[in-house]
């Protein structure tokens, strides 16, 4: 059976938005399933990873196409800066009106058209069984709506995120016939597409309301680990978070309470060093700074995957952060499942009756405070520490192996040919 997954981020994008499909991609075969990928070949990716290209199989189709996005522009280039990532959203709030209002549903669109006649050349000459489209961004859910429309073949479409309900939607501003639009484009794919995939229980229920058929298949960790006797614990009391860190995420709480912390216990405020290591919001920055634990902070540049495993695995305590905005309860964010391979103790700030807490409490692999309890963030990071000092703060988790990539990819393999049967 072949299948054409029609994704925006592909090898060298760094960042989590490439890991689901490279890792889907990397397994697939082993359940008798041909991936043929079909991305783009001008990339201008916000973060680059170039190890992650050695992870895509050797004997596999890639087909590549141009885009043009309007990011091309001389002028948006010098101004345009992306806020988390993941958002296109800019610190100049002109452009972030622009973004959210012109370019629908995101800057991607431009690449539709030909990539509709790009693949329908590919498909009059190749077989295949079915089209996968993963986003954000969902313009890639339009060309697979139209290749769909044209052709006797399945449809997959796989929602790593909301689409017209996204939290960070309102930093552009959006007018009502654009809110509109999006919720019109994503109802459409919703319906038409013959089985909807996305990431957690909660996305499902949304999507239940137009889609015939959702699934679940939530992200996962794969063997990135380095050897346990290559890895030494840092010397601190390390707290390290480790991916994009958005202003929607910013742990306000968390400084609070380290800087309480600080003040009461001096042993406590020696030891303690926080680790932000990626792409982090300025809001963010300004947080420490104003909560007086510069002294106490690491901020680190984006590294490759391989050196965000090795800080996951020599931190004390992994610092996992959720969006605190409307319907935050179902975000599962993938950096949960990496931290899951790297088998240290999970500090969650997030809600306690979420999808998150659900797998946390499921693999006994940490903690999770809400975002308003400070007395139990409190206590839990002195638990923690007092762990730290004594000298045995481990975690003994269970119930992992489901969340590793073969084992998911197997679920994606049983979808794919159920869909064909």
């Amino acid at each position: 059976m072949k299948v054409l997954i029609i994704t925006y981020y592909w090898p060298p994008a760094g960042g989590s938005g490439v890991q689901r499909w490279l890792k889907f991609v990397k397994y697939l075969q082993g359940f008798n399933i041909q991936p043929i990928v079909y991305t783009i070949s001008n990339p201008r990716y916000p973060t680059i990873d170039d190890s992650l290209l050695n992870e895509i199989p050797e004997n596999i189709e890639v087909l590549k196409h141009p885009i043009w996005e309007p990011t091309d522009l001389l002028f948006w280039k010098r101004e345009f800066q992306q806020e988390g990532g993941i958002s296109n959203a800019s610190k100049n709030s002109f452009l972030s009106f622009i973004r959210g209002n012109f370019f629908i549903p995101d800057p991607k669109l431009f690449w539709i058209k030909p990539s509709v006649k790009y693949l329908q050349s590919y498909l009059n000459k190749n077989d295949v069984d079915v089209i996968i489209s993963t986003g954000p961004p969902h313009s890639m859910h339009l060309i697979a709506e139209k290749l769909h429309q044209k052709n006797d073949v399945k449809w997959l479409a796989d929602f790593r995120d909301p689409w017209s309900d996204i939290y960070y939607n309102k930093d552009f501003k959006e007018l009502s016939f654009v809110k509109n639009r999006n919720k019109k484009l994503e109802k459409s794919v919703l319906k038409k597409a013959d089985c909807v995939l996305t990431v957690s229980n909660a996305l499902k229920k949304e999507f239940s309301k137009y889609a015939n058929r959702v699934e679940v298949v939530t992200n996962g960790f794969d063997d990135d680990f380095l050897e346990p006797s290559k890895v030494l614990l840092d010397e601190k009391f390390t707290i390290s978070y480790i991916g994009l860190l958005p202003k929607q995420s910013n742990p306000e709480n968390l400084f609070r309470v380290l800087q309480v912390l600080c003040s009461q216990h001096k042993d406590f405020e020696k030891d303690l060093q926080l680790n932000f290591i990626g792409d982090i919001s300025d809001v963010v920055k300004t947080a420490v700074y104003n909560n007086k634990l510069k002294e106490n902070t690491r901020f680190i540049d984006y590294v490759d995957h391989t050196k965000a495993i090795e800080y996951q695995q020599k931190a004390q305590v992994l610092l996992l952060l959720i969006p605190n905005v409307k319907k935050c309860k179902g975000i599962l964010t993938g950096k949960l499942f990496e931290y899951l391979s790297a088998k240290r103790p999970i500090l969650a700030i997030g809600p306690e009756d979420g999808d998150l807490a659900d797998v946390i409490e499921d693999t006994n692999a940490g903690v999770i405070v809400d975002f308003d309890n400070d007395d139990k963030l409190s206590s839990e990071i002195l638990k923690l520490y007092h762990q730290y000092k004594k000298g045995n703060l481990e975690v003994d988790s269970k119930n992992t192996n489901k969340y590793h990539r073969k084992e998911l990819t197997k679920k994606v393999a049983f979808i794919i040919n159920s869909l064909h049967s």
